[in-house]
């Protein structure tokens, strides 16, 4: 058994976006028009933000159960993993099918990176979009978030666990703020 990742989070790398690029273009010409659209997202798609050297990829899908989708990874040489669920923000009312994805670790060749999958128009999809583009708007939330991250992985190093029972309710607490600044900006996905 391997031992766990301890959690860093560092400043922004100005590389990141050019290296979510790479994994892209490699992503579209693997996939085809399995994937609906290929996005960066996560920290180290918010410009300026603290975050673990890892490149947070959503690829948008019109089916998770495309017959495609596994062997185009496997293709790839990343292998599915037993992630098949987002944490589920408190009141959601959508069901847990809203919140289902899957998960692919990518070749060991590549670069750090998390390959999340879902489906084009369930909230989990939106939610990552809307969370990356509130926080590119908003310094504030992002340098907030930037310091409970930085808190968290010096409190938990080594207990991912930890970090993402805080980490994920403070991401909801974004997200209500987030949520209002779609609504009065006519922000879509």
């Amino acid at each position: 058994m391997t031992a766990p990742r301890r959690i860093v989070i560092q400043p922004y790398i100005e590389q990141w976006p050019s290296e979510f690029a790479v994994v892209r273009d490699l992503l579209r010409e693997a996939l085809g028009d399995v994937a609906d659209r290929i996005d960066h997202i996560g920290s180290t798609s918010v410009p300026g933000l603290a975050a673990k050297d890892v490149i947070d990829v959503q690829v948008g899908v019109a089916d998770l159960e495309d017959r495609r989708l596994v062997p185009a990874f496997e293709r790839l040489g990343a292998t599915a993993t037993d992630i098949t669920s987002d944490h589920v923000p408190p009141g959601d009312q959508s069901g847990p099918v809203a919140w289902e994805k899957r998960y692919f670790r990518p070749p060991a060749s590549w670069r750090a990176t998390h390959l999340h999958v879902r489906e084009t128009g369930r909230p989990n999809f939106r939610y990552a979009l809307l969370f990356r583009d509130y926080l590119r708007h908003s310094a504030v939330a992002a340098g907030a978030y930037a310091q409970v991250k930085v808190a968290l992985a010096r409190l938990h190093p080594d207990d991912a666990e930890a970090y993402y029972d805080v980490k994920d309710p403070v991401c909801d607490l974004i997200m209500d703020a987030a949520e209002q600044w779609a609504a009065g900006v006519g922000w879509s996905a």
